[in-house]
């Protein structure tokens, strides 16, 4: 066996435990707080009170105007300055779940406001409260729009999860640094570690077709019956 391929099988068991150990539980829990920060963030901003609003929109310009890998120093370097000391893995959950609200929140908004005006007077004329309309007409509609967009936000963030090597979190990319300290193999590691990712996008990205195949089936099964 080729030295190269006898050392891309010794560190593949490595690499794929520190992707499953810490490189998906990273990605999951992030995208999930950072979905539901997305959707507050939208709501408050669409339809909520102007200075709560403004403070959101404050948020949203911060997080998208900074570059992830400095809001990750921040939170994990520069808070400890100031009392707060946080884990590896916690700093980073908060970095990713703050950055991945303030991009969903855009969609969100986005998506919410493209269904028509024409949806809340119909739930409201049958007398849904807003919450209701919102939850059983606007919402479901929204998110159909929604999926490609967000899905491409899981995507990214897969992908984005190497930036926590840079705070020490033992995910994928680190342990593939570690390996590089002791076999001196750049380059043969870290094409491996790319070809991990690159597997985790593409299943990833076939899960999204068919997610997108399924709700445009559902789609027009509910227009057919409209």
């Amino acid at each position: 066996m080729p030295h190269w391929l006898a050392l891309m099988v010794d560190s593949l068991g490595p690499l794929l435990w520190a992707g499953l150990v810490f490189t998906v539980p990273l990605t999951l829990s992030s995208f999930a707080l950072g979905l539901l920060v997305g959707l507050a963030s939208a709501v408050i901003r669409l339809f909520g009170p102007k200075p709560l609003a403004a403070l959101v929109r404050f948020y949203v310009w911060i997080i998208r105007g900074t570059p992830l890998l400095v809001q990750l120093f921040l939170i994990f370097y520069g808070l400890p300055s100031v009392g707060i000391v946080l884990d590896a893995f916690p700093a980073a959950l908060i970095g990713f779940t703050l950055n991945v609200g303030a991009y969903t929140s855009e969609i969100i908004r986005a998506v919410i406001a493209s269904v028509p005006r024409g949806q809340w007077e119909a739930a409201y004329s049958i007398g849904m409260s807003w919450s209701q309309a919102m939850r059983r007409t606007i919402l479901p509609q929204a998110a159909r729009v929604a999926v490609p967009p967000l899905s491409n936000t899981f995507i990214s963030l897969v992908k984005d999860t190497s930036l926590a090597a840079a705070i020490t979190v033992p995910e994928l990319f680190q342990a593939a640094q570690r390996i590089v300290a002791t076999t001196y193999e750049p380059l043969i590691l870290y094409i491996e570690a790319a070809l991990i990712y690159l597997a985790l996008s593409s299943v990833l990205s076939a899960l999204q077709v068919r997610l997108e195949k399924r709700l445009n089936r559902y789609g027009g099964f509910l227009e057919a019956r409209s």
